[in-house]
C-alpha cells in the first residue's frame, strides 16, 4: 500500500489535511487487520520509504510483497517491555526523485510524528531521508548503497568522529566490493585493463576515490574517462578510449537507463567483442535490467547484497530466503529479486531495535539501540558494535552472473553465485563465465 503523502497532487476535493488524515486512517486498518487499540501512545509507527517508480523503480519493486509480509507479523501487536503496542508502517514512494524523498521524509517526520524512518537503495533515497531525520533528531535505519557514499557522502571526515547521532547505515562498502572483485575477476585470464565508467554523483564519486586505487594496487590498469553526468546520451568518446587502450575487463556504477544506453552503444561501436569480464553494479540487479538488453545481457557479471541461496531467515516474518523468492513469485508472477531480501532484512533490523529499546516511544532510547545493535536478519549479521566507523555496520557482497536458464525453466534467466568472499556461507552455484569466448 503507497500513500502519497508528501506529493503535491492530492485527491480531487479533499484538502491536505484531510488527506493525510484519510491516508493514515488507511495505514491503520491495514496495519492492524482491523484491530483497534485503545490509545495513541499505544501505537508505533515506522515510516518505510523507497522508489517504487521512476528510473529506480527495480529497487522497489518487490516491496508490497515484502511489506505485506510485515504486517501480516505484525498484526496482533508487538509486545515490549509489558507493553502492547500496534504498528503502523507508513510507506512512501519516492518516484526516484532526491526532492521529493526528502520532502516525504519530512512529512512523515512532521505531520505523522513517526517513532522509526527506515529508508532503502540508492544514494539518491537514502541520504535526503537521513539528512532529514539527523536535522529533526529521529533515529533512521538504511541499507543499500555504499556505506562509504552514505557517511563521507554526508560530511563525516576520514578520521574524524562521527557527526551522526540519529542515523544509521548497514550493508555493503568499498571493501566488500573491492574483495568481491579481486575474487570474480581472478577466476577468468584477462590483461588485467579495466575500463571503469564511475557516474559524477555518491556512488561513482566514492567508488572512484576508494575502489579504484585499491584494484591498482592489485595489478589491474584502471582505464578512466572521467565522470561522467547521470542522463548521458552519448559515450562515443569513452568507448573510443577503452577500445584503444584494449579493455578486458568493464566496470561501472549506473543508473540503468544509462548503462543500457552505453551498453548498446558499446556493440554498435564494436566494444564488447574484447570484453571478457562486464561487471556492473547499480544496474545488472534485477531480471528486468537484464531482459530490457536482449542478447546483449546475458553473461554480465553482478554483485548480490541478498540472493534466496543465503542461508539465514528473517526474524520478524521467520520466512527462509527460498521461502521468500518462491512466495513472491507465486503471488506476482515475476522472477525474485535480490531486493527481497534486502528490504526485509531492514525490517528485520528496524524491529529488533525497537524491540532492544528501552523505551520504543522515546526516540533517544531507539537510537541508542540503533548504536548498540547486533543480530541476524536476512542478509545474515547487522552489528553496529565494531564496524569500520561510527554508525556503519559493513555487509556481504556476493558475485553472481546472469545465465541462460534451463530447459523448462518459469523465467529466461538465472541468476547464480559464483563467488562468496564476504561471506563463505553463502554457496557458489556455478563457475563463472567469460562475456565473450
Amino acid at each position: 500500500m503507497t500513500h502519497a503523502i508528501g506529493s503535491r497532487s492530492t485527491i480531487p476535493g479533499l484538502s491536505r489535511r484531510q488527506f493525510i488524515a484519510t491516508s493514515i486512517a488507511g495505514g491503520t486498518a491495514l496495519a492492524l487487520g482491523g484491530k483497534a487499540f485503545a490509545q495513541a501512545g499505544d501505537t508505533l509507527k515506522v515510516g518505510f520509504v523507497s522508489p517504487r517508480t521512476g528510473p529506480l523503480a527495480g529497487f522497489g519493486q518487490t516491496d508490497g510483497y515484502v511489506l505485506d509480509l510485515a504486517r501480516k507479523a505484525l498484526a496482533g501487536g508487538l509486545d515490549l517491555g509489558g507493553k502492547k503496542y500496534s504498528v503502523e508502517i507508513l510507506d512512501q514512494d519516492t518516484q526516484s526523485d532526491p526532492s521529493r524523498a526528502g520532502q516525504l521524509a519530512k512529512d512523515l517526520i512532521n505531520n505523522q510524528a513517526i517513532d522509526l524512518m527506515l529508508a532503502v537503495s540508492t544514494p539518491e533515497v537514502i541520504n535526503p531521508v537521513a539528512d532529514a531525520c539527523e536535522a529533526a533528531g529521529v533515529p533512521c535505519l538504511s541499507t543499500v548503497m555504499p556505506w562509504e557514499a552514505w557517511y563521507f557522502g554526508r560530511g563525516a571526515k576520514p578520521g574524524a568522529p562521527s557527526p551522526f547521532k540519529w542515523t544509521y547505515h548497514f550493508g555493503f562498502g568499498v571493501g566488500e566490493f573491492f574483495k568481491t572483485y579481486i575474487s570474480q575477476w581472478n577466476l577468468i585470464e584477462t590483461n588485467k585493463k579495466v575500463g571503469v565508467m564511475y557516474p559524477n554523483d555518491a556512488d561513482g564519486n566514492a567508488i572512484r576515490a576508494n575502489l579504484a586505487p585499491l584494484l591498482a594496487k592489485q595489478g589491474f590498469t584502471i582505464v578512466d574517462p572521467g565522470a561522467y553526468e547521470t542522463g548521458t546520451t552519448d559515450y562515443s568518446s569513452q568507448i573510443a578510449l577503452f577500445k584503444q587502450e584494449g579493455v578486458e575487463i568493464f566496470n561501472s556504477f549506473p543508473i540503468p537507463p544509462d548503462f543500457a544506453a552505453f551498453w548498446r552503444q558499446a556493440a554498435q561501436q564494436g566494444l564488447i567483442k574484447q570484453i571478457k569480464i562486464c561487471q556492473v553494479a547499480k544496474t545488472g540487479l534485477f531480471p528486468s535490467d537484464i531482459e530490457a538488453l536482449g542478447d546483449l545481457g546475458m553473461k554480465i557479471s553482478s554483485a548480490a547484497y541478498w540472493h534466496k541461496a543465503f542461508p539465514y531467515k528473517s526474524p520478524l516474518t521467520g520466512v527462509s530466503g527460498t521461502e521468500l523468492a518462491d512466495g513472491y513469485e507465486a503471488a506476482s508472477g515475476k522472477q525474485w529479486t535480490q531486493q527481497l531480501g534486502a528490504s526485509m532484512s531492514l525490517l528485520d533490523a528496524g524491529f529488533e531495535a525497537l524491540k532492544a529499546s528501552s523505551d520504543a516511544k522515546d526516540k533517544a532510547a531507539v537510537a541508542k539501540a540503533l548504536s548498540q545493535l547486533k543480530t541476524e536478519t536476512m542478509i545474515g549479521k547487522v552489528d553496529f558494535t565494531s564496524g569500520p566507523v561510527a554508525n556503519v555496520s559493513p555487509g556481504p557482497i556476493i558475485g553472481t552472473q546472469w545465465v541462460a536458464a534451463k530447459e523448462g525453466a518459469k523465467f529466461p534467466l538465472d541468476y547464480v553465485v559464483t563467488e562468496n568472499a564476504t561471506d563463505p556461507k553463502v554457496p557458489v552455484e556455478a563457475k563463472l563465465l567469460p562475456y565473450n569466448g
